[in-house]
């Protein structure tokens, strides 16, 4: 597996911090929430359910012990944060953050974009 990469697979279980995927390629990968769509979810059940079919971008691989990171979030058509489009640009992930005070505008400026558009 390698970051980046784009799997098929069917939701088999979810809580509340996420939805666990069994992969065309065997694997179980876990979506958390915070993946599964740009915005806030208020509920996860009211965005997924079991058996669901998904495509789902690998987002981190632990190759020792098998954990497969995965999101819906960076396969979205419509734009997302500034500090998310960063880290995903062109499908590659980029380390490294802003510092809380040039991020903090940002983050405003998305949540006021959501909640007027809400």
């Amino acid at each position: 597996m390698k970051i980046g990469e784009k799997h098929k697979g069917v939701i088999t279980g979810i809580k509340s911090y996420g939805a666990f995927v069994h992969l065309d390629n065997g694997l179980i990968g876990l979506i958390h929430i915070s993946e599964i769509k740009a915005g806030y979810i208020d509920d996860i059940h009211k965005m997924l359910e079991v058996g669901d079919e998904v495509l789902a971008q690998v987002i981190d691989y632990d190759e020792y012990n098998h954990k497969v990171s995965l999101s819906l979030r960076s396969l979205e058509e419509e734009k997302q944060s500034k500090s998310y489009r960063h880290r995903f640009s062109n499908g590659r992930i980029k380390i490294g953050f802003q510092t809380l005070e040039n991020q903090l505008p940002h983050w405003i400026n998305e949540t006021l974009h959501f909640l007027k558009n809400k």
